[in-house]
């Protein structure tokens, strides 16, 4: 079965065309959508550039799924319309994968489609965990709670954990690091998300390329009763203007300020490690809603590609066991997994590059082919 993955970023449109279930990668590319491009022209061209290959199903990232939508679910006209009511949650995402949605359907409306949700792996955290404390019949009646995002990727790399350390998911604790312009960090007991650090929105949690993360809301609430801030400025601030843009003054890209760094930026280097100390403060965190952890993963891009950030976050980390190596860490990434630790480190730690992509595939195949 040839499964086409359609994943739509900010600005580009990912795609890869699977056979299943041997998972051969028959073709792949990726298309702007950005200024003039829509994400509906992105993704018909993907299909064209794909159906000389034969395509039997499509899987479609949509980011937020809010409570209704807990599992990779059969795309239809009632389901889309569920997917437009809940779009406030997350304006940024969900409209934009309606109409890559919509596209599809008309590019190939006799193929069957197929919704994977990156909030649908945190489903199994506990009520201590997804709730937040404000008023209940506030949260309830307006679906308020963490639901966590980069689901696909960590269910994706939790496997491939589990792999390296030939273990099965069962009586195991890991923390997976999901590094790239958005960034979170997730506690998982027996393969089974039980925290994440992103919450109603990816706007939660660690510092990012330009999102803030954590931060007082007693600021906003200020910046608002003050009249400096209008709540439209608050989210283009917090979203665009913020993270390792904002405290850098310079980039939200860790390349750049890696550089910066190096060449005496002081404004870089501290967007650098509040980075860094934030992620390794959320995976204290984690080995202590744990209970201890077994292993530790760092994934995206600059999870993948930053042995700089790996080495301030795991220099951190030695009272849980982990014992850093220089010269594993510096190994060139020609061959992943790559485990950065000693071997005779309690806690190992590792590089595993992330495949949203194939992960889709994967959900797609598995629904369509049980139907």
């Amino acid at each position: 079965m040839n499964i086409l993955s359609l994943n739509a970023g900010s600005s580009t449109l990912k795609y890869k065309l699977y056979s299943l279930p041997d998972e051969k990668l028959v073709l792949e590319g990726g298309l702007d959508h950005s200024g003039s491009a829509s994400i509906a022209d992105a993704a018909k061209k993907a299909i064209e550039q794909c159906k000389a290959d034969k395509v039997d199903a499509i899987g479609h990232r949509v980011v937020h799924g809010g409570s209704r939508f807990a599992k990779p679910t059969l795309i239809n006209a009632d389901m889309v319309r569920g997917l437009r009511e809940i779009s406030s949650l997350d304006p940024l995402h969900n409209p934009t994968e309606v109409a890559m949605i919509e596209a599809g359907f008309s590019a190939l409306p006799n193929v069957p489609a197929v919704a994977v949700f990156d909030t649908a792996f945190h489903q199994t955290m506990p009520e201590v965990a997804w709730r937040y404390a404000i008023p209940r019949d506030v949260a309830d009646t307006h679906e308020l709670r963490r639901y966590g995002f980069h689901g696909i990727s960590y269910q994706y790399v939790s496997k491939k954990l589990l792999e390296c350390l030939e273990r099965e998911a069962q009586g195991t604790k890991l923390i997976i690091c999901h590094m790239g312009n958005g960034a979170s960090v997730c506690a998982l007991q027996d393969g089974k998300s039980i925290d994440v650090s992103m919450g109603l929105t990816p706007l939660e949690g660690l510092v990012m390329g330009t999102r803030s993360g954590d931060v007082d809301p007693g600021i906003l609430l200020y910046l608002m009763r003050t009249g400096k801030c209008s709540p439209q400025d608050i989210d283009d601030m917090l979203n665009a203007k913020s993270g390792l843009l904002g405290l850098s003054g310079r980039s939200g890209d860790v390349r750049d300020l890696e550089k910066a760094a190096l060449a005496g930026d002081a404004h870089s280097e501290l967007a650098l490690e509040i980075f860094c100390y934030r992620a390794a403060k959320y995976i204290g965190a984690y080995a202590a809603a744990l209970s201890g952890v077994d292993a530790i993963a760092f994934s995206g891009g600059i999870g993948e590609h930053s042995a700089d950030i790996r080495k301030r976050i795991c220099s951190r980390l030695e009272y849980l066991g982990v014992s850093f190596s220089e010269q594993y860490n510096n190994t060139p990434p020609n061959g992943f997994p790559l485990r950065i630790t000693k071997e005779e480190s309690k806690c190992p730690a590792w590089v595993i590059p992330t495949d949203e992509e194939l992960q889709i595939a994967r959900d797609v195949y598995t629904l369509v082919s049980s139907k």
